[in-house]
């Protein structure tokens, strides 16, 4: 609510957009003033009727040029995410995009170039970055408390084959970019880019990834990692350092608890259970563009381009390619 206010614009109508609308009108000075539907206007005007905000759009591109527009949020399909972003970049509008980025680095690399010549702010939805729990994370281990990072461990499983968008690979479904996405930027945010990656997974009939293994490795470090799509799993993640760990509880990249447990028997916790969680991503780019800025400090479009980056590494060794790759 500290946060400067500002008009938010809404690509897509799905579920995901629906929880952060409820997080900027419920918890931000912010507001929802359009939102627009690629289904058609239909689609737009039951957005708005249920979350009580916006005027309904059926097209893109109406949205865009509406002036009370300050910001946009792309909640498309990750296939889509670069060229409504371009849209957006184009007419002005500071920019926020559903994590994954994009569908792959070469994507990612055309939005950050328009963002950067036109001038606007453009910023990846990791929301995992801006929660409380991962900001008292990163000042737990700069303050020395479990000493030298050398190993991190995250999985994130659902099981989602009952979801259309996630089997079909011309919307660039599979585990990686909803789910693998979270262990990977998690890792990426505690070590930073790794020197090489190994990965090892299986496919859906259907040629996407159903879950996947990956190795991080580092000079001095080490991050283990997994995604399925097949089954529910902990949720979790540990950072071990050579004073102590950091136990991070289910669900690791959603507001949650953890407990520092140190070499020397001490051990203290930290809650960050919070409702929703998305309105810090989102207060984050309010304060940044009333800054002036062009990219948060907190998630820089450099470190957008590496996660990425993985993710092309990955896919490529598990032989997942999008048809429009091909």
């Amino acid at each position: 609510m500290a946060a400067p206010a500002l008009n938010w614009g809404i690509l897509g109508a799905g579920g995901i957009a629906h929880k952060f609308a409820d997080a900027v009108n419920t918890y931000t000075a912010g507001r929802i003033a359009a939102v627009a539907s690629a289904s058609g206007v239909d689609r737009a005007q039951a957005f708005v009727a249920e979350t009580g905000h916006g005027t309904p759009y059926g097209s893109y591109q109406e949205l865009l040029d509406d002036p009370a527009v300050d910001a946009v949020y792309v909640a498309t399909t990750h296939n889509n995410h670069h060229t409504p972003a371009l849209a957006a970049i184009a007419a002005g509008k500071a920019v926020l995009v559903e994590k994954a980025f994009a569908q792959n680095g070469a994507q990612v690399a055309l939005m950050v170039e328009a963002a950067r010549a036109r001038g606007t702010f453009l910023m990846e939805a990791m929301w995992t970055r801006h929660l409380p729990h991962v900001y008292a994370i990163r000042e737990a281990i700069a303050r020395g408390e479990i000493g030298e990072v050398v190993s991190v461990q995250a999985d994130h499983g659902q099981q989602l084959t009952h979801v259309p968008r996630l089997m079909q690979p011309e919307l660039a479904g599979g585990a990686l970019l909803d789910l693998g996405v979270y262990p990977i930027a998690f890792a990426h945010d505690i070590l930073g880019a790794p020197t090489s990656v190994t990965a090892v997974g299986q496919l859906t009939s259907t040629g996407v990834d159903a879950h996947i293994g990956m190795v991080l490795s580092y000079p001095n470090a080490q991050a283990s990692l997994t995604t399925t799509l097949l089954a529910a799993t902990g949720n979790r993640a540990v950072i071990a350092g050579t004073e102590g760990r950091i136990e991070v509880e289910e669900t690791f990249y959603a507001p949650t608890r953890f407990r520092v447990i140190r070499n020397d028997g001490t051990e203290w916790s930290f809650d960050g259970r919070v409702p929703n969680g998305f309105q810090y991503q989102a207060a984050e780019v309010a304060r940044q563009v009333a800054a002036g800025h062009k990219e948060s400090p907190v998630l820089p479009l450099a470190s957008s381009v590496e996660i990425m980056g993985i993710m092309d590494d990955v896919r490529a060794q598990v032989g997942v390619v999008y048809p429009n790759e091909r």
